[in-house]
């Protein structure tokens, strides 16, 4: 969550999502780890879930899918871009995707554990057979009947938003629910490794994230599947081509390069202790509380950076951030080091809130905390 502001405070920033300036493009590149944690690490949850409450696993994870796509569409797309355009302008981004995939999963969940295992590594390590007919088919399923759901499913963005009724609003999906719905089953079989004793765990751990970083350093140099883009033939330096896999949607080489050291880093990441463990556990006790207060905090501290650098405040910062809005104004971008500098000040001004948030939860059991 902490790496993930990074990328949140670059979208006010007025710089792009990377570029082939080393110091840019890892800026971007380091919080591609966050997202398929979150949603790997959901479905490891409610494997726990499930253990504790069985029969309220799947009635738990309808409603809170519900809750998070409500969420989304609301409060989420209102802190991006400080406006009510709701007519013209909603996103589907990562929390959209955690709750549409919880949804499935309060059906999944009723199969084997072995099953939902199997559907969630078929749909990661499979999707991206359709790779080599997208150029035909984004244009034929952009047009077609079922254009709506193809752009939910799996094209998303790149087929056009998604118009909802005669002039009702456009629905641009940045996170599709293939293979992200792969991604959660697979962490909910991943829950089972998780309940094991510390030492066995631990092995798996090491075993499944390095295997799958040897599996992403093989299939990236044979080049031949798991990404829609030959890393050969990007314009980027070769170093960072090999790096920029494809996040949207999000192709099994993505998938391997993030999921790998994030797994591979649980057991080490356990024995994080002293002042800096305590203080990312604050944040990680309350993770949809800090979601819902990081993006309004930081789009207010980029309206203040703004004001000081500028004398004003740009109506740029008031469009639909953080697909919908124009390119920004001449002489806007920040220099990379007043990024890091809002990103430090955001965070730090979050632990205090969090912090008795998390006391708060620990403290009372309402039913409420459950869905913040």
């Amino acid at each position: 969550m902490v790496l993930m502001a990074i990328d949140h405070v670059r979208v006010y920033s007025g710089l792009p999502p990377g570029g082939p300036e080393p110091a840019l493009f890892f800026t971007r590149w380091v919080t591609h780890f966050c997202a398929p944690a979150f949603v790997f690490l959901a479905g490891a949850s409610a494997f726990l879930v499930g253990r504790r409450r069985p029969g309220e696993l799947s009635r738990f994870l309808l409603a809170r899918g519900v809750w998070l796509v409500v969420l989304e569409l609301t409060v989420i797309r209102l802190a991006w871009t400080f406006n009510g355009d709701f007519a013209h302008y909603l996103m589907a981004g990562v929390i959209w995707v955690i709750g549409c995939s919880m949804i499935v999963m309060a059906g999944l969940v009723r199969l084997p554990l072995a099953a939902v295992g199997a559907i969630g590594v078929a749909l990661v390590a499979g999707h991206d057979l359709v790779d080599p007919h997208l150029g035909e088919l984004v244009p034929r399923l952009a047009e077609s009947a079922w254009s709506p759901l193809w752009k939910l499913l799996y094209l998303g963005f790149h087929a056009g938003p998604i118009r909802l009724g005669d002039g009702g609003p456009a629905l641009m999906v940045l996170y599709t629910i293939v293979p992200w719905l792969g991604v959660m089953a697979a962490g909910y079989a991943f829950g089972a490794v998780l309940v094991m004793e510390p030492a066995r765990r631990d092995r798996l751990c090491l075993a499944i994230g390095l295997g799958a970083i040897a599996l992403f350093v093989a299939l990236r140099v044979l080049d031949v599947y798991g990404d829609p883009r030959p890393w050969r033939a990007s314009a980027l330096p070769p170093a960072l081509a090999f790096l920029d896999a494809t996040k949207y949607p999000a192709s099994l080489l993505f998938l391997l390069m993030t999921l790998g050291p994030a797994i591979a880093a649980l057991p080490l990441a356990e024995r994080v202790r002293g002042a800096v463990g305590g203080w990312l556990a604050v944040f990680g006790r309350v993770p949809l509380f800090f979601y819902l207060l990081h993006i309004p905090l930081i789009h207010a501290l980029a309206i203040l950076v703004a004001w000081l650098r500028m004398g004003e405040v740009s109506p740029w910062l008031l469009a639909n951030h953080p697909m919908g809005n124009p390119p920004p104004p001449d002489g806007y971008a920040w220099p990379l080091w007043l990024v890091f500098a809002t990103w430090a000040a955001a965070i730090a001004l979050l632990y205090i809130p969090c912090l008795w948030f998390a006391d708060l939860k620990r403290r009372r059991g309402d039913w409420w905390l459950r869905y913040l």
